[in-house]
């Protein structure tokens, strides 16, 4: 085991070579980690093509099991960076999101595998967006955490509007917006974040988890929260079948037999 980048993780095959975001599959676990340590991870557009690279190259690795997403240094992620827009009175937000920001959620939030955000350290803005697109977030004990568009006339995006309501609720993710910091243990008393201290450990546990009952699960969750009842039952029976048939199952119910016919 070693200290890199803020996370502890045993050393594994580097298989991308990044300039901005380091890719890194250590025994099954993605490790992503965004690396502009000098603008605290802001992304430009060679962040974003890299990111969303390293994300559907841990989606589509069948040795990846679960993926951890952190930033360089002393930051998960500023945000955009906004210095590196040219003719900045001219710059159309909502293009420039519909290329960048909404293809990276949407890739996020179709992945069937674990996500881990680590916010290792200032997590502000579209940073905190793409946590928010993730399954957990793991904070680390000192990290500063804020939605703070509205303080430079903006709103949210990057699918904050939508996911911050769904965690915290309506009244709590307007009160978040206003762009106050919050702390770590705010964040996990509101259900902003999934528990502080380093992911590894987590990370592991969920090394374990049946890989596509979890997809499964996954999916259903998150249209449970767009759908009817009658509607969700019946995605629940579809994915059902399709986990009762799978070789994890069969050979937990073996097991399962096996232990209690003892």
């Amino acid at each position: 085991m070693e200290q890199k980048l803020g996370v502890l993780y045993k050393r594994g095959e580097c298989l991308l070579k990044q300039d901005t975001v380091l890719y890194e599959n250590n025994q099954g676990i993605a490790v992503i980690t965004l690396n502009r340590p000098h603008v605290k991870n802001a992304l430009h557009l060679p962040m974003h093509e890299e990111l969303y690279y390293c994300l559907n190259e841990a989606n589509t690795d069948t040795n990846v099991k679960v993926i951890v997403l952190q930033g360089a240094g002393d930051a998960f992620c500023a945000g955009a960076d906004l210095k590196s827009v040219e003719n900045p009175q001219s710059f159309d937000y909502g293009d420039y999101l519909r290329e960048t920001y909404n293809r990276l959620i949407l890739c996020i939030a179709g992945i069937n595998k674990p996500t881990i955000a680590y916010l290792n350290g200032t997590t502000v803005g579209a940073g905190l967006s793409i946590a928010l697109a993730c399954d957990y977030r793991i904070a680390a004990p000192g990290a500063t955490i804020a939605l703070s568009f509205l303080k430079i006339g903006l709103v949210p995006d990057a699918g904050a509007s939508f996911f911050l309501p769904r965690l915290v609720g309506y009244g709590k993710a307007l009160e978040l917006s206003l762009g106050h910091t919050v702390s770590t243990k705010d964040a996990y008393d509101m259900n902003l974040i999934t528990k502080t201290g380093d992911p590894w450990e987590f990370a592991q546990t969920l090394l374990s988890l049946p890989a596509e009952a979890y997809g499964l699960m996954k999916q259903n969750m998150y249209k449970g929260t767009l759908y009817s009842l009658e509607e969700v039952l019946d995605m629940e029976v579809s994915a059902q079948r399709q986990a009762g048939k799978t070789d994890e199952h069969k050979q937990a119910l073996s097991a399962f037999w096996k232990k209690t016919n003892k």
